[in-house]
């Protein structure tokens, strides 16, 4: 890592130079690009034209590597960082992260790819147990972490287990729901054979944080719906979701369809209201370029009524619904296919669900009945419009499209560069 601050950098790809930037040593944006070396391994949906790379979309890029300004907790974790801003940390560890194999190589700098990035080499946990609201004893904090690149609003840390990288992510509110969410979600998907990110429960300190390991290998990586759209211009005509599956099959992506039919009915069923443009997409080998297929399911803990009263628990309260439709019983209509779908397999889920949350001193015996029942009567409801369904007899039109990419914290999800998991 670089030992002082050094404004310009090469941009890399593992170990291929991108292009020549320069940061901003005041708000450590990008303030110029110099050359392009290879436009071929700029980041997806950045645009490229004779040559030249465009600043503000490589910008907002950049920015959205940050921790969002909207993470909880984060004014106490940046006074104890003493820095001003999360975009700050950016630079600190050379722009690194988990999901993908980006990173900047201060100009004339020796450093290698194997000797920085965090899929081999040990890190430390200062950050994220700052950010975690843990606090780090001693004078002197590192903050070379891939926790300075974590996207999202809830509380979170990367850990290493076993060798393992794995993100530990907590709940919000009184309830803190979202932990049990995601092991909910993740029993739901296995069940039915979806690929997806496996969450299991960590309780500490009598709160609940889900744990899952990163899907991310140190040769692939994650690129989010909200790039992915951005390879191609929208044509007014054109639904959100038929735009995102024209620029997967433009791409080369298998099996985007099926993939998609799959998550749509996985939030249908456990009543998402945050699956932004920014917590899905596609995976691929960082080395050949090569597009693998949709990246796993991950991050469904904003569900499940997570933030409603309990006199709002019911499966045919209206919800906030993304990323294409607004309604999810629009949402639902966009599945091409329900003949991979097993509803039978979900026989005794609910009650699985009141077993994940029976030890939660957040949960009470009303509210964990009421959400079993509601979980149980989406499924119920699901299998009527199975059973019930028509083919060809409805039309993808842009009536209840989402207009804007907006993830649960109120801020722009494009904002958000690493995806929650």
């Amino acid at each position: 890592m670089a030992d002082a601050w050094n404004k310009k950098y090469v941009l890399k790809h593992k170990n291929v130079p991108v292009a020549e930037i320069e940061l901003d040593e005041a708000t450590s944006a990008i303030s110029a690009i110099g050359e392009v070396y290879d436009a071929q391994h700029v980041p997806i949906g950045i645009p490229v034209k004779k040559g030249r790379i465009d600043r503000a979309a490589l910008n907002e890029w950049w920015r959205g590597r940050a921790i969002p300004a909207s993470r909880d907790g984060i004014q106490e974790a940046l006074a104890q960082l003493k820095l001003t801003t999360t975009q700050k940390l950016l630079d600190k560890g050379l722009g690194l992260s988990l999901s993908d194999q980006y990173w900047i190589c201060p100009l004339g700098s020796d450093a290698d790819w194997s000797r920085v990035n965090f899929f081999d080499i040990a890190f430390s946990e200062d950050v994220g147990n700052v950010l975690l609201g843990k606090g780090v004893s001693g004078e002197s904090l590192s903050l070379i972490s891939p926790d300075n690149t974590s996207d999202g609003w809830l509380k979170k840390k990367w850990t290493l287990s076993d060798g393992k990288r794995c993100l530990i992510k907590g709940g919000s509110g009184a309830i803190q729901q979202e932990p049990y969410n995601e092991v909910l979600a993740s029993r739901l998907m296995e069940r039915l054979g979806i690929p997806h990110v496996s969450y299991t429960l960590l309780e500490q300190e009598s709160y609940p944080y889900s744990v899952c390991e990163d899907f991310i290998t140190p040769q692939t990586e994650l690129v989010t719906a909200w790039y992915v759209m951005q390879t191609r211009q929208k044509p007014n005509h054109v639904s959100v979701y038929r735009h995102y599956v024209d620029c997967c099959e433009a791409l080369g992506v298998p099996g985007i369809a099926d993939a998609l039919d799959q998550m749509i009915v996985v939030d249908y069923l456990i009543a998402n209201e945050d699956r932004h443009q920014n917590n899905f997409g596609v995976i691929r080998n960082a080395e050949t370029l090569e597009w693998i297929g949709a990246a796993p399911i991950y991050d469904s803990g904003s569900s499940l009524w997570f933030s409603k009263p309990l006199s709002l628990i019911s499966p045919t309260t209206k919800l906030t619904c993304k990323p294409f439709k607004n309604d999810h019983n629009e949402q639902i209509k966009l599945v091409t296919s329900f003949d991979w779908l097993d509803l039978s397999a979900l026989h005794g889920l609910a009650e699985e669900f009141r077993d994940i949350l029976k030890d939660s001193l957040f949960i009470d015996a009303a509210r964990r009945d009421a959400l079993c029942s509601a979980l149980q009567k989406r499924i119920d409801m699901l299998a009527k419009i199975v059973h019930s369904r028509a083919p060809q007899l409805w039309v993808d039109d842009r009536s209840a499209d989402v207009l804007e990419n907006i993830a649960y914290s109120g801020t722009p999800s494009a904002d958000d560069g690493e995806p929650e998991q």
